[in-house]
């Protein structure tokens, strides 16, 4: 299958309301549209034991695109997303215009601006950002390539992105920086 084709396949299932397997800039990923309440839902099932008060990270594929789901970009975050050269989430103070569920408690969200060839065209033409968390069950080891990922995960999800499956490559989860409106900002995870 090509890339092409993987990207049509991809989409399909999301405006479906469907969930997804698929590559990142950093691990493996599940995920649907993040603006979809009952995608959003399917996700935590897959993911069992997932506290429903625990937000969800999702992606964007560019600064235009962030600026539709955050309320605001506080200063201190535009100048990390442009000196970082490696993948960075920011937890915004308070997110917008997506599903229930997506949020914390507290209003903010998590967010990450793509880098990943494939996942930054698909959010391009799927025009809306796209949930991504681990592809694990809550609690157990998070994989680090695609072969890594539990049989159990790979039959739950309506579509398995080919693109990268036989990538060796050992990957890891981005860091996690969380920004206030004033500028404070915490490292969450390195």
């Amino acid at each position: 299958m090509n890339f092409v084709e993987d990207l049509r396949r991809s989409l399909r299932a999301l405006k479906d309301g469907g969930i997804i397997l698929y590559p990142t800039d950093t691990i493996w990923g599940l995920g649907c549209d993040a603006t979809n309440s009952s995608s959003v839902q399917k996700i935590r099932e897959i993911k069992s034991r997932r506290a429903d008060s625990k937000s969800l990270i999702i992606l964007v594929s560019d600064l235009m695109m962030l600026e539709r789901y955050v309320k605001a970009i506080p200063e201190t975050a535009s100048r990390l997303i442009s000196v970082s050269t490696s993948p960075l989430t920011i937890i915004y103070p308070e997110g917008i215009n997506l599903a229930e569920g997506i949020c914390s408690n507290d209003g903010s969200v998590g967010i990450r601006i793509c880098n990943d060839k494939f996942c930054r065209e698909l959010i391009r033409q799927f025009s809306k950002p796209l949930v991504s968390t681990s592809a694990n069950i809550t609690g157990q080891p998070t994989p680090s390539n695609f072969i890594e990922i539990n049989k159990e995960i790979i039959k739950s999800v309506d579509y398995t992105v080919k693109y990268r499956q036989k990538d060796q490559q050992v990957l890891f989860a981005s860091p996690i920086i969380k920004v206030e409106n004033n500028g404070v900002f915490k490292i969450l995870r390195k």
